[in-house]
């Protein structure tokens, strides 16, 4: 079965290095190279992963969310004309979203206790850590053969 996937991981990253235009099908690619690591480090049963993946999708949705909405307010702030008021304003908005994070990973955990318990949990912070590691190093060793 790790056999099958590792093969299916090394024939995804090999496709992956050709260069795509649209961006929705190298977001999907990556997302779907993502699930193929996590369900491999994690060795989710059938009733597991069942359970666990639209409790994850929806985190990472609501993460996304999150961001945008935090990266939209920064963006839309005119700093030469930012006032004293605008500025406490703008802290307290960026407190409070700050806040809905926190509480929506409390959720989140609380959530995923129930359906895989608190190891796989830790196992699951490590394998998005070591994902998100062999991404930069691939996107590294990419760009630094586009330089060569």
């Amino acid at each position: 079965m790790k056999t099958h996937i590792i093969t299916i991981l090394i024939l995804l990253f090999s496709f992956s290095a050709i260069a795509q235009s649209d961006h929705d099908k190298q977001h999907e690619k990556l997302k779907a190279l993502k699930v193929a690591h996590i369900t491999e480090q994690l060795n989710f049963s059938t009733k597991e992963a069942e359970a666990f993946w639209p409790v994850y999708n929806n985190f990472e949705a609501e993460k996304h969310k999150l961001r945008e909405t935090s990266t939209a307010k920064r963006n839309d702030v005119d700093l030469e004309k930012l006032t004293d008021k605008d500025a406490e304003t703008l802290i307290k908005e960026m407190q409070a979203l700050e806040q809905e994070k926190v509480q929506s990973y409390k959720v989140y955990i609380d959530k995923l206790s129930k359906i895989i318990g608190y190891k796989k949990i830790v196992l699951l912070f490590s394998a998005e850590r070591t994902f998100k590691k062999k991404m930069i190093q691939e996107y590294r060793n990419r760009h630094r053969n586009d330089k060569k």
